[in-house]
């Protein structure tokens, strides 16, 4: 299935820009052609099953491989032309910590402000900054293979950041982590949207983590973005959604089926289950009818597909494939 949905109006000037992006490795092909515009200070989350070619898009983005063919802008910059340019605007996390186990927190940042030429006095400032900000202040000082897995992702994060960046790429930023540093770790990130106007740009596979941060998402399957909106916008194209009627006796239900052929009538729950795409037209058509027709229901109820349903029919695979971690 392949409805991409209208283009967004922006509001803001765009900090990544991309159109005809390819990339093969051999007669495999990684990227198909994939258009891509995310405005300033937005969270884009990209989704697709292992191998559909998010990793392969972050690497070209961040100057780390080249793509085949297409043209792309990150920070106002061509991204071939003006690569050093595109560096010095953007920041890299990886699906694992790129952290030294063998220095301590502070010694991490310490040692990426050196890399990155911020000037003695400076890069202790900053440094000293984020720890604070990420709470690790009080573990500054502990070897750095001391720490959990959260404390680990929020040190990453933290390098990250010690050189300012504009655009933050976050490539399955909390794979492995559990439930509550998962929500620790999206706090974070909607903080450096809110608080400081920095562009994410996410990769995931958990689908409530692009729900709950991304202003839109695509879907990229196979080397192609398959659907693009925000989230309620996709759930709008999987069929399944609905609203349900609930009345207090069969009288008010069968009066009520009366006036809508398509639905669904159960007489032992008195529910009514009318097919919906989850807009508030739809919702709004409904209740005039309802009021026309003098009928009163005790509830209502407006089901739509999650990101799990849009996820298995846009891509039309029911697990992950295992297709190379080159692709990926």
């Amino acid at each position: 299935m392949t409805a991409p949905t209208t283009a967004p109006i922006l509001t803001a000037p765009p900090a990544i820009s991309a159109l005809g992006l390819r990339k093969s490795y051999g007669d495999k092909v990684v990227l198909d052609g994939i258009d891509l515009t995310i405005p300033e200070g937005s969270i884009f989350a990209l989704l697709g099953p292992n191998g559909a070619g998010k990793t392969t898009t972050v690497q070209i983005l961040s100057t780390l491989i080249a793509a085949d063919g297409g043209q792309a802008q990150v920070a106002g910059r061509d991204l071939t032309r003006e690569a050093d340019g595109v560096r010095a605007a953007i920041g890299v996390t990886g699906q694992f910590a790129a952290v030294d186990n063998l220095l301590t927190a502070e010694e991490n940042l310490l040692l990426m402000a050196d890399l990155q030429h911020v000037p003695r006095a400076e890069g202790r400032r900053r440094a000293a900054e984020l720890l604070r900000r990420f709470e690790l202040t009080e573990a500054a000082r502990k070897p750095v293979v001391t720490f959990s897995g959260g404390m680990r992702r929020k040190l990453d994060l933290a390098m990250t950041l010690v050189g300012d960046p504009r655009i933050i790429f976050l490539d399955e930023p909390t794979t492995g982590l559990d439930p509550r540093s998962r929500r620790t770790m999206w706090e974070i990130i909607r903080d450096l949207v809110v608080a400081d106007g920095v562009t994410i740009f996410l990769t995931t596979q958990y689908l409530d983590e692009a729900d709950q941060l991304a202003d839109r998402i695509a879907v990229l399957d196979r080397g192609r973005l398959v659907a693009e909106g925000t989230a309620d916008e996709l759930k709008r194209l999987i069929p399944g959604g609905h609203i349900r009627l609930q009345f207090a006796d069969l009288t008010e239900l069968d009066a009520a089926a009366r006036h809508f052929g398509a639905a669904a009538r159960d007489p032992e729950e008195l529910t009514l289950r009318i097919p919906s795409d989850g807009s508030i037209p739809t919702l709004r058509a409904v209740l005039d009818v309802l009021d026309d027709a003098a009928v009163r229901a005790e509830s209502l109820t407006v089901h739509t597909p999650d990101l799990d349903d849009v996820f298995l029919t846009l891509t039309g695979h029911g697990t992950p494939d295992t297709t190379t971690e080159m692709a990926r």
